[in-house]
């Protein structure tokens, strides 16, 4: 059997989650070819990342060089880990060019480019697939598995409330994340995996959104009526930000230092900008409520910086309710080990019948970043997938429709209203 060859476009920390894999366990089936970035400091970085699973080096590429990449390489699939507002630049570009794609979540930031993006999957036939690996998390399978065996009858409401702490939470505040044109806020970027969860679990689709939502812990504004003086830009080289339990000391994490403050000279972002500073606009307090074409009734809400990490959610259905909280270990992403991206430090699952006594369904975790999901998606992607009753693996639609939540969210934010969903895109 050949191997499939692959070209990774952004190499900052999600793009380790792919070519890690790839080199350390999937050689037999699958390959890297080549990096392609807007910074070579950061791709020499990956090459000594793979070389120390034997692979590479493999040929680097700068992003305006992306159509000479896939000329000369000739990948199959084209892994697009790069800024959020990119995402759909190089998913278009490698199906023009006749290669499939696997892009990170989220597909993209607005419904015009989503828009873009189903245009030409239809006008090229290639593949594109949307990494969701809480899909794969083996206690969100349980509950898809407990809805799609009836055991609460037909689901009419869902309440879902996921917290990101301060570690975590902030994280978003520090980097590229902080400006929506780049991410589409925590309500496209983060809240993607939740509202692909709703899609996933319950079997359908969302069509009325309202959404309210602000910045109210995080940026200067808000730092200030808190009785904060002492601010500073970035926490590299600050004496202020010594002491702040806010702040990502870059210089101290081999990981960061090398894929981050060694790389700064060459495009100017900085990893480590203060969470309590201006420029900040997207949102840390959102609630949402979504109608779905099964007549189900979402309400979510998402905070970010809460005391703990992780979520609780519960299912009102024809013949009784499913309640699950879980509690996921807190991360800096690219920060240390990705199995703790999700990592799960307590988990419970009750399932009360209407008229009988409620029970515990017992989940098994297994090794690996979300609760032992992350393997599987892996396999899934690189290696050879079993048949799945579930239909864990994302596609485009599956991408859209989630994106699409929350793009349709930050609509609402905008104009105070709800938004149709069927009135942001065409999938025709």
């Amino acid at each position: 059997m050949s191997k499939k060859k692959y070209v990774l476009v952004g190499t900052g920390g999600r793009a380790q989650f792919f070519y890690k894999a790839i080199v350390r366990d999937f050689s037999e089936t699958s390959e890297i070819a080549a990096f392609c970035d807007v910074n070579q400091t950061r791709m020499d970085y990956a090459n000594k990342q793979i070389a120390e699973f034997g692979a590479g080096p493999v040929p680097t590429y700068k992003a305006h060089e992306f159509d000479r990449m896939i000329e000369e390489i000739k990948p199959d699939i084209v892994i697009v880990t790069s800024v959020d507002r990119t995402h759909h630049k190089y998913i278009i570009r490698a199906m023009e060019l006749g290669c499939d794609v696997i892009t990170e979540k989220p597909m993209t930031v607005d419904e015009e480019k989503c828009q873009a993006i189903l245009d030409a999957v239809k006008a090229t036939g290639r593949n594109l697939r949307v990494t969701f690996n809480y899909r794969y998390s083996p206690h969100n399978t349980k509950i898809r598995e407990l809805i799609m065996d009836g055991t609460i009858g037909d689901v009419h409401s869902v309440h879902f409330e996921w917290l990101l702490n301060t570690k975590h939470g902030a994280d978003y505040f520090r980097r590229w994340h902080r400006d929506k044109r780049n991410s589409g806020g925590l309500l496209v970027h983060k809240s993607t995996h939740h509202f692909d969860l709703v899609n996933f679990w319950l079997g359908t689709q969302p069509k009325t959104v309202y959404a309210l939502g602000d910045l109210m812990f995080y940026g200067k504004e808000n730092a200030e009526k808190r009785g904060v003086t002492e601010f500073y830009s970035r926490a590299h080289g600050s004496a202020a930000a010594e002491n702040d339990h806010y702040a990502l000391h870059m210089k101290d994490n081999p990981s960061l230092k090398a894929m981050y403050l060694d790389a700064e000279h060459e495009d100017g972002y900085f990893r480590d900008q203060s969470v309590f500073g201006d420029g900040i606009n997207i949102e840390d307090t959102m609630g949402v409520m979504v109608k779905y074409q099964s007549k189900a009734i979402l309400t979510y809400n998402l905070y970010a910086f809460a005391p703990w990490e992780g979520f609780r959610v519960a299912f009102n259905g024809t013949k009784g309710r499913i309640e699950m909280e879980v509690i996921e270990a807190s991360y800096v992403n690219s920060g240390g080990d990705q199995a703790l991206e999700g990592a799960v430090k307590g988990k419970k699952i009750l399932v009360h019948p209407i008229f009988e006594a409620p029970y515990e369904v017992k989940v098994e975790e297994k090794k690996g970043g979300h609760g032992g999901g992350d393997p599987v998606l892996l396999n899934d992607l690189f290696g050879t997938p079993s048949p799945d009753r579930f239909n864990r693996a994302a596609s485009h639609v599956d991408g859209a429709m989630s994106i699409l939540t929350g793009i349709a969210g930050n609509k609402s934010l905008r104009t105070g209203l709800p938004v149709q969903v069927k009135d942001l895109v065409s999938f025709d």
